[in-house]
């Protein structure tokens, strides 16, 4: 019912995880390509027709239970819906790198200067507890790094902020600490613990935590690593 784009920027896995959905929905639609998280969000709601739309991440492998057919009620069309992922180091199952239905319209309006891309569409942020996908972004030494480095940033600004503070704080611990026997575990562990020291040394400043946004800044400081 809602139009289904896959968005990815040359993540490894991207091809394979692209043709396994649009085999599965061929009426998908790929924006490969686009630099900026928050710029690929805005180009996809571009690409939608439809009110709401679903965002896949290029290296979301989506399970086979899962089918796209969730409904949005008419008064909760302005809220972003955010489905479960397992991760594949440490087995948290939260909506880190799960499948989003969003707003179009909203999301084409979105700040391109925000921190958190979901925040910067709405404040009305919807948890849906169903697994959509595995979120396999443990594909290389840098893509690993990166994603553990710019999460642990997001958790570790929450508990700074108080917000959801025990769920972020134990996120945050298994993000550091396990999985280290898993393929690129200890790139995860190392960005992780990474990106905790420069949040803790850098906030509240919102615009040198904004830098996680930028991939060409994060790359700089995984070769500085």
């Amino acid at each position: 019912m809602y139009d289904i784009i896959f968005i990815s920027n040359n993540e490894p896995n991207a091809d394979q995880n692209w043709f396994r959905l649009h085999t599965r929905f061929p009426t998908a639609k790929r924006i490969n390509g686009i630099v900026g998280i928050h710029a690929a969000h805005k180009t996809a709601a571009k690409a939608a027709f439809t009110k709401m739309f679903w965002a896949v991440d290029g290296d979301a492998y989506i399970l086979d239970t899962f089918n796209f057919d969730y409904q949005v009620p008419e008064y909760d069309q302005d809220v972003v819906h955010i489905f479960h992922s397992v991760n594949p180091i440490n087995d948290l199952r939260y909506g880190y790198g799960g499948v989003k239905l969003l707003p179009r319209k909203l999301t084409q309006d979105l700040d391109e200067f925000s921190l958190d891309m979901t925040l910067a569409i709405s404040n009305k942020i919807k948890v849906v507890k169903e697994v959509s996908n595995l979120t396999h972004f443990n594909t290389d030494f840098f893509n690993t790094w990166k994603s553990a480095f710019r999460e642990a940033v997001k958790l570790t600004c929450n508990v700074k902020d108080q917000i959801d503070i025990e769920d972020s704080q134990e996120r945050l611990e298994l993000w550091m600490t396990k999985g280290q026997d898993k393929p690129f575990g200890g790139e995860c562990l190392k960005g992780a613990r990474a990106g905790n020291a420069y949040a803790l040394s850098v906030w509240p400043d919102k615009n040198k935590l904004k830098k996680i946004n930028d991939f060409t800044w994060l790359k700089d400081q995984f070769n500085n690593v």
